[in-house]
């Protein structure tokens, strides 16, 4: 059966376009750009503005179309719209003891990327989740953040096993939790019972108390790579 493509406003945070701004736009829409808008009330957020202005048609389409050939036209869409790219590399957390945290995020088995001090008083040290694109950085004189203030998330496809090896790494994990991650009241205990897709965790911490949020992700929500 036939869907109208449409650019979901969950993808972007913020405001929206009409559909008679949309309308209105003038002149640079390209076809691969105009073909990702349905027409009969769609919105636009803000972060697409650049893509659309000076359009001077919408054209819609209905299409057999999965979930990824859909988010694959949109970053098409985005590319062609002179929208750069923008991968997260690096997150720096703020620790108290360089070597104490460093050998806690070797015993969980991340890879050391570098420990590099190139400076008086500037000590680097990197490490990368298994297969992860972006990297973990702690050192001297990166941030002026307390040690311990930092909340990160990892996305692992099988929580029971996540667990497991962390707690054979000799990592003091929480038990396995389901239902909303906050407020804490709202866990209930255990795997979620469908095992639904963003519905278990569990969480740990370094020794400064640096919280890592651990979620079992087994399919994608719509528009997420």
């Amino acid at each position: 059966m036939g869907a109208h493509i449409r650019v979901i406003p969950e993808w972007f945070g913020g405001g929206a376009l009409s559909r008679k701004d949309l309308h209105e736009a003038a002149e640079e829409l390209t076809a691969g750009q105009a073909a990702l808008i349905a027409v009969g009330g769609p919105t636009i957020e803000k972060g697409l503005d650049k893509a659309f202005a000076g359009a001077t048609k919408v054209v819609k389409r209905a299409v057999e179309a999965t979930t990824d050939e859909i988010t694959s036209e949109l970053q098409e869409a985005l590319k062609e719209a002179d929208m750069v790219d923008m991968h997260l590399e690096v997150d720096i957390i703020p620790v108290s003891d360089v070597d104490r945290a460093k050998e806690f995020y070797q015993r969980l088995g991340w890879r050391l990327d570098q420990d590099v001090a190139p400076l008086d008083g500037l000590r680097i040290v990197q490490f990368t989740p298994p297969g992860s694109a972006a990297s973990v950085t702690f050192g001297l004189g990166l941030t002026m953040a307390a040690p311990g203030s930092a909340e990160g998330g990892l996305t692992v496809s099988d929580i029971v096993a996540a667990h497991d090896e962390l707690a054979g790494r000799g990592i003091d994990a929480s038990e396995i939790w389901h239902g909303p991650p906050f407020p804490v009241e709202a866990r209930q205990p255990g795997p979620d019972p469908e095992r639904t897709s963003y519905g278990s965790f569990c969480s740990f911490t370094d020794p400064d108390g640096n919280t890592w949020l651990v979620q079992e992700v087994t399919a994608r929500l719509p528009g997420r790579v």
